[in-house]
């Protein structure tokens, strides 16, 4: 599908940016972060009436927002011409890796872009690998780039705004994320995941260099209903004091009850809670502009319906 240029007119419906290089990132056979997440997920949003477009690559700059441009050309130089290789004991590489990537990214800033002028009401980015994990100069838990944390800093920094926040709903905490935008004041990043869990980050105490993150542990079993409480008792009134101009979410499906990686116990309908609120809360504080990209979420049928249901969210709160 070619990429449509942005035509300052307000489509009545929610972008989908993806690109068919994300399937292209391979993994090891038995691995989680497989393509078939990717194949799965888009399969699931094919009957969705949708506004498609085609996943930009992401420039070297934008990765500079996050990452030093030594850490950049490490990646890169370790990518294969053949088969797939380690950077740490989950991460791996193949000859596809780096144009998945930039296609993450891109997928990314392009979907702030869109929202920011008028383009869509919201969007969802179907990509991968993910990015919430990847630290300033360490690549870890699949991820290579900090998708969300840049997609963060240019909308601060390339349209100006002057608050931007990130909810991060994957059960592992968004270290990289945190890592990222730790000194960031114009960012307020939220994560909800559950503790005790890899990578062991994301206590209450750490809250950033300016008091702007907020980590929200989850004990294993924690089913919906507790999770509902705690994101109406503390997520939900964060965001409306800071009042972000944009919302960005890191959306993991792998708090689903069904997941193999993790303990908790949410359902399908949860995700949907989820988002159908937290697109409530922008309504109010920043005309309902939300652009969410994909994290985990490692069983296909519960990724795939979870995925389904908070994009049919997103697309119902853009009407």
């Amino acid at each position: 599908m070619p990429a449509r240029p942005l035509s300052g007119v307000l489509p009545a419906m929610t972008a989908l940016l993806t690109h068919a290089e994300g399937l292209s990132h391979i993994t090891p056979d038995g691995h989680p972060e497989r393509a078939a997440r990717l194949d799965h997920v888009l399969h699931a949003l094919e009957p969705l009436d949708l506004d498609r477009v085609t996943a930009p690559l992401a420039e070297i700059e934008d990765l500079e927002r996050c990452h030093p441009r030594g850490y950049i050309d490490a990646v890169r130089a370790k990518i294969p011409s053949r088969g797939s290789v380690p950077l740490d004991a989950d991460t791996w590489v193949s000859p596809g890796s780096w144009s998945a990537a930039l296609r993450a990214v891109g997928a990314a800033t392009r979907a702030v872009d869109m929202v920011l002028a008028g383009d869509a009401p919201n969007a969802f980015c179907a990509t991968r690998p993910p990015g919430h994990h990847a630290e300033t100069e360490r690549a870890m838990g699949f991820c290579l780039f900090g998708t969300v944390a840049i997609a963060a800093k240019h909308a601060l920094d390339a349209h100006g705004l002057s608050r931007v926040a990130v909810v991060d709903f994957d059960v592992h905490h968004g270290n990289g994320t945190q890592d990222l935008l730790w000194t960031e004041e114009r960012a307020l990043f939220v994560s909800s995941h559950q503790s005790p869990l890899w990578p062991g980050s994301g206590s209450e105490q750490e809250r950033g260099a300016h008091g702007q993150i907020c980590n929200l542990p989850l004990a294993p079993g924690t089913d919906g209903a507790v999770m509902r409480r705690r994101y109406e008792d503390h997520v939900f009134p964060r965001l409306r004091e800071f009042a972000p101009e944009l919302l960005l979410i890191s959306a993991g499906f792998d708090a689903h009850e069904d997941d193999p990686l993790a303990n908790l116990g949410w359902e399908t309908e949860d995700f949907r809670w989820l988002t159908r609120a937290l697109c409530e809360v922008a309504d109010e504080v920043c005309g309902g502009r939300v652009v969410s990209t994909l994290e985990g979420g490692y069983d296909l049928s519960a990724l795939s319906e979870s995925a389904r249901a908070h994009v049919e969210e997103l697309r119902e709160a853009g009407r």
